[in-house]
């Protein structure tokens, strides 16, 4: 691999395209906040650089592979399967999406029947080859072919021998999904197949907008764009991703370690637990209700926004969300066509936003919220209580549901609409502070901004009983990483850990070494069984090359004074409402620190 250009510092802009806001932030620590254009998301990109004065390196964070995977909008694919297996996409796993509704419907495969086809030859569980590859079948003409075969992920001979046969696109499982189950690993390999046709539109468009172009994945790093448009399927978080890393720097610099991270933008939230200072990882995540089995953070998201649109059904009951009513035209208060009740509709009527103007949109139109909220039979104090008791579920889960009493943590909240709603959550949650970052309107692009370029690895381990050579294939799948990231090794740095399990059990926690498993096990599930044999199913390995440019060399912000609720603070990209009861200061990390006020007589 040739050496790597050059980049300024000063000449690397980050920018996070979201459903509502496209937002730009440089490393000399301008911000611009501009309205996202759906139709064609990179002219907003673009929009923005040029009045950023241009950059050397566009870091960026896109919503592109997640919209196109919830709306159904990616290329025809054809799924070539192992003989006897082509049903494996629809036949899925046993839990049903809904209990106790018999008419629940599974989310529908990504991939027709009349276009899933078989091909003979075996390999055994251990990868040893039982049937040669058999002849390989005609497909027509897809966007796009998916290859997965059984126990490609401890052996590709079949694989590589069938792509190297098939005329077009061909995207192999043991490439984007080298682990182990059969439905998880199909479904990975066709949505990375699915997508390829519209992210790669994407992300050539944004070639003209600036010399160098990298893109955040979901496991938190950058990769260049060639790499991104050969893996969209590794996009689904991508602007998410900055946002948690970014606050989980900020809570570390305010002296908390252990912390929730809460984005609330205008379509979606997302909540993510922080332990020690770093992320959650997840080896799987559900997208449009599909398992996507790729390295990423966990993170948590629910559809629930400042855009999220207000309803009574038809049984009477309050509902917000999840339509969205995006970018445009908007939430009713922005005045740019919008009539139906949003949340940030009802944050203005209750008063928690003052009456200004906002980038790209102009001022606030209180008349027009209550107009709206008017129409449609709802109240300000309603959908606030609707919203925030979604979100308070959505941080249990990430919390309560992982073995941690949120009681002991901060909150950081971030988003445009996240400082609006912290407090509330706090409250209900019992956590003893909320950490509101600098740029907090914008961090998910000052987060990208910062983050390093990033290689992620994962490979099946073919005797999970049998650990021996496991420290061996662990400096293997490191030096892949490094190579991978294409650094000399000082100037990386590594991280490997074991995906492992009790034997018997179905399903496994990733943890730094095979000692750590049962500690972790009782940490998250209330027990340990400390003589069982502990099986190893996989190696992840991560490397990491710092960036030209930190969070720490940004300009921060200037806040001062202590401001006592019920009052906002209205900051240049998000308002922070400090509920009754509650009291913020500036902080010396810079953001701001919302605590309970001591009660008279205390």
């Amino acid at each position: 691999m040739g050496p790597r250009p050059t980049v300024s510092a000063h000449r690397r802009i980050g920018v996070d395209t979201g459903g509502t806001f496209t937002d730009v932030v440089g490393a000399d620590g301008r911000v611009i906040k501009l309205p996202s254009t759906p139709g064609d998301p990179a002219a907003a990109v673009a929009d923005g650089v040029r009045r950023a004065g241009g950059t050397d390196e566009l870091a960026h964070g896109t919503t592109v592979a997640t919209n196109a995977l919830l709306e159904r909008r990616g290329g025809r694919v054809a799924l070539i399967a192992s003989q006897g297996h082509t049903d494996v996409i629809e036949i899925a796993r046993q839990a049903r999406p809904s209990l106790y509704d018999p008419f629940a419907d599974r989310t529908p495969p990504l991939v027709e029947r009349v276009m899933r086809f078989e091909v003979a030859g075996r390999l055994d569980a251990e990868g040893k080859e039982i049937t040669p590859l058999g002849a390989v079948p005609d497909v027509g003409a897809p966007d796009a072919i998916a290859v997965c075969l059984l126990h490609a992920d401890l052996n590709p001979a079949h694989e590589q021998q069938l792509a190297q046969q098939l005329p077009g696109e061909v995207v192999c499982s043991h490439e984007v999904s080298p682990e182990f189950r059969e439905y998880e690993r199909t479904v990975t390999t066709v949505a990375n197949a699915y997508l390829l046709a519209p992210c790669r539109a994407y992300l050539e468009a944004l070639v003209p907008i600036a010399p160098r172009v990298v893109v955040m994945t979901s496991a938190g790093g950058l990769v260049p764009l060639r790499q991104a448009a050969r893996l969209p399927v590794s996009l689904l978080l991508s602007g998410p991703a900055g946002g948690v890393t970014a606050a989980a720097s900020a809570a570390v610099a305010a002296g908390w370690e252990d912390c929730i991270t809460f984005d609330m933008g205008g379509t979606s939230t997302d909540v993510c637990l922080i332990r020690g200072g770093r992320p959650e990882p997840a080896a799987q995540r559900s997208v449009a209700g599909l398992p996507i089995r790729m390295p990423s953070l966990d993170v948590h998201t629910i559809g629930a926004g400042g855009g999220s649109i207000a309803r009574v059904d038809p049984g009477g009951a309050l509902v917000v969300g999840p339509q969205s009513a995006g970018a445009v035209p908007g939430p009713a208060c922005y005045g740019q066509g919008g009539t139906e009740p949003t949340v940030t509709d009802a944050d203005v009527v209750a008063g928690r936003m003052p009456l200004r103007d906002l980038p790209g949109i102009g001022r606030l139109d209180l008349h027009a919220a209550r107009a709206a909220l008017a129409r449609a039979g709802v109240d300000a104090a309603g959908v606030i209580a609707v919203v925030d008791a979604a979100m308070v579920q959505a941080v249990r889960v990430v919390s309560v549901q992982r073995g941690v009493d949120p009681a002991g943590l901060a909150l950081v909240a971030f988003g445009g609409a996240g400082p609006l709603h912290a407090c509330a959550l706090a409250d209900a949650l019992g956590m003893p502070a909320v950490l509101v970052p600098p740029r907090a309107g914008v961090l998910s692009a000052a987060g990208i901004l910062a983050a390093p370029r990033q290689s992620d690895l994962v490979r099946s381990w073919p005797t999970p009983g049998d650990h021996h050579g496991l420290d061996e294939a662990r400096q293997e799948l490191a030096a892949a990483a490094i190579e991978a990231v294409g650094e000399a090794g000082g100037d990386v740095e590594v991280t490997t850990s074991l995906d492992c399990r009790y034997a018997g059990q179905s399903h496994e926690l990733s943890v730094r070494s095979a000692e750590q498993f049962s500690a972790e096990h009782r940490r998250r599930n209330g027990f340990s069984l400390d003589d069982a044999l502990v099986e190893v199913v996989a190696l992840r390995a991560s490397a990491r090359v710092a960036p030209p440019v930190s969070l720490a060399d940004l300009p921060v912000p200037a806040r001062s004074g202590r401001h006592r609720g019920p009052t906002s603070i209205a900051e240049d990209d998000c308002t922070i409402w400090v509920a009754e009861g509650w009291e913020a200061q500036a902080d010396p990390s810079g953001s701001w620190l919302l605590t309970r006020q001591p009660r008279e007589g205390r």
